[in-house]
Order: structure tokens, then C-alpha cells, then sequence
């Protein structure tokens, strides 16, 4: 009777809790890459949980079946060395659902690698994402603005982010938008994303990168594309210019608030891409000079 009490009393406090959780933000989705990723979870959740019932029935109804309470006095099973039926299920079934979940994945991943489905024939809003200890930057090079620790996009445009890093590795997270990606030093890695709704969403590095990685967020704001057009021209208006001593002085460890500049640090500082990527990236001029200098001190 006790037992019994117990197992209510944890099955309500359990139900009252979960009450008053919100969704999973990966299972709310507001945009087509993000609803893709949350259909595979699902399935893999629904896929698993027939297999634990299918398991738990089996062992319930081995538990019933053959109890010691239910055999005769006396009663000794019969010695089998095997059966290949239930061999065979064992040995298929996971190839079957393995199979299965690599293709949905393998098909999933080309989906959520390229422009997002129904935004193939329109222009995305190219944006440099760049992480410092531990703070974001982002760069909008079309626009000439850039901004730190807030993200502002149009909705119903592909989104293109270039992601890459001023410190240790960090990853690019906006869960209600897509999934994660990394942002490594000396190279640029490209994330598609796009937003199907206006509203405020969360962003935040997910990949640990020292004491401040707890903090290490952004706020989101999705909104009509003619709204967006009026805050980049308000920005153009009142936001002071980003200078290289600025940008300097922004990399510096710790934490900051909001701020938004006229201007990108891409123009004294570029992302290590095309020429400018690699672990020498910046150094072709030295190169040329040394191979130069090489090629006299031989002559001589």
C-alpha cells in the first residue's frame, strides 16, 4: 500500500511540474531548416519508444508467463540450445532501423546544408557572425553596419551566415532557427537558416570556450522585411562608426552589452576566407617579398 502511495504521489508532483515547462525550443521551430531537424527528432523519439513498449511488453509477458508461482512442483524446463527465428529478429531488426534513420538523416543533412526549401529564387542576407572571449559580432556587409550581442533579420529571406571565430572554437546556435554550427580562427564555415515568422528568439554559443561561455548569448529579433530596411537606415543615422582602436578594444575578454556601429570590421580586419584564409592568412604580400629576396640572395 505504501509502494503504491509512493508511486502516485511521484506521478503527480511529476505531471504539476512538467505543467508549467515551456516547449523544448527545438521542438518549436519558426523556421524550415529548424522544422526539419525537430520532424527527425520526433521520429527518432517515436521510433525508440515503440521499441522500448515492444521490450517492456516482452519482458512483462515473460515475467507472467513463466513466474515460479505458476509451474508445478517439480517442474524443470526443457534444455534449447537455441531458436533462429528470434535470432534473426534480433540481428535484422536493428539493420532494419539503422538503415532507416541513416537515410532520414543523410537526407535531412543535405536539406539543412543548402538554401532552405521555397527561398531558392530569393537573395539572402549574407551576415559575418564572429565570436570573441565571449561576445558576438555581427557584420552586415551589404548593409555597412555591424552590431555585438544582437542579431536583427528579415523574415521570408534566406538567411547566410559566415561563421568564424577571434578566439577558441565556439558554435553558432539559434535552436528555434536551425541547428548548431562551428566558428573556428583561420577559416569561415556557412550556415543557412532562414525565419518564417516575426518574434524574439534566443541565440548562444553551445560549444564550451572557457568562464564566460555561460553568458556568451545573443538576442534574435525577426520582423517583416520593410522593417528591417527602416532600422538599418535609422542605424546609418545615429550609430557611431566602428574603428579599428574600437574593434580592438571590443576583442578584449569580458563580457558587454548591446552596441550597434556604421561600418564593419571587415574593412581592416577581413574574415579569413579566399585569400585571407588559412593559419598565414594576411601574409601573401610577405611571402611574395621573401620568395623575392630568396631568389636575389641566390643570384649572388
Amino acid at each position: 500500500m505504501k509502494i503504491k502511495w509512493a508511486f502516485l504521489t511521484i506521478l503527480f508532483t511529476v505531471a504539476t511540474v512538467l505543467t508549467g515547462c515551456e516547449p523544448l525550443m527545438v521542438l518549436d521551430p519558426k523556421g524550415p531548416q529548424a522544422e526539419t531537424q525537430a520532424k527527425d527528432i520526433m521520429l527518432s523519439i517515436g521510433l525508440m519508444s515503440i521499441i522500448v513498449l515492444v521490450v517492456f511488453g516482452i519482458l512483462i509477458y515473460m515475467l507472467v508467463k513463466f513466474r515460479a508461482s505458476k509451474q508445478s512442483e517439480g517442474y524443470e524446463p526443457p534444455h534449447i540450445e537455441g531458436s533462429k527465428l528470434v535470432e534473426a529478429i534480433c540481428l535484422i531488426v536493428p539493420i532494419i532501423i539503422v538503415g532507416f534513420l541513416s537515410v532520414i538523416s543523410t537526407q535531412s543533412n543535405y536539406k539543412v546544408e543548402a538554401t532552405p526549401e521555397g527561398y531558392e529564387d530569393k537573395e539572402p542576407l549574407v551576415v559575418y557572425a564572429s565570436t570573441s572571449n565571449w561576445k558576438w559580432h555581427f557584420s552586415y556587409p551589404e548593409e555597412n553596419i555591424e552590431t555585438v550581442n544582437y542579431l536583427y533579420i528579415p523574415t521570408d529571406r534566406p538567411l547566410e551566415f559566415k561563421l568564424y571565430s577571434y578566439g577558441p572554437i565556439t558554435s553558432f546556435w539559434i535552436p528555434q532557427l536551425g541547428g548548431q554550427k562551428y566558428a573556428m580562427s583561420d577559416m569561415v564555415t556557412t550556415l543557412h537558416l532562414a525565419a518564417d515568422e516575426p518574434g524574439e528568439y534566443m541565440g548562444r554559443n553551445a560549444n564550451f570556450s572557457g568562464k564566460g561561455f555561460a553568458e556568451n548569448t545573443f538576442n534574435v529579433t525577426a520582423m517583416p522585411q520593410a522593417e528591417f530596411d527602416e532600422w538599418v537606415d535609422e542605424v546609418k543615422q545615429t550609430a557611431k562608426p566602428l574603428t579599428g582602436e574600437k574593434f580592438d578594444e571590443l576583442l578584449e575578454p569580458g563580457h558587454l552589452g548591446t552596441s550597434t556601429y556604421t561600418g564593419t570590421h571587415l574593412e581592416f580586419s577581413p574574415a579569413p576566407e579566399g585569400e585571407n584564409g588559412g593559419h598565414d592568412h594576411g601574409s601573401s604580400h610577405e611571402e611574395h617579398d621573401s620568395h623575392e629576396e630568396h631568389e636575389e640572395h641566390s643570384n649572388h
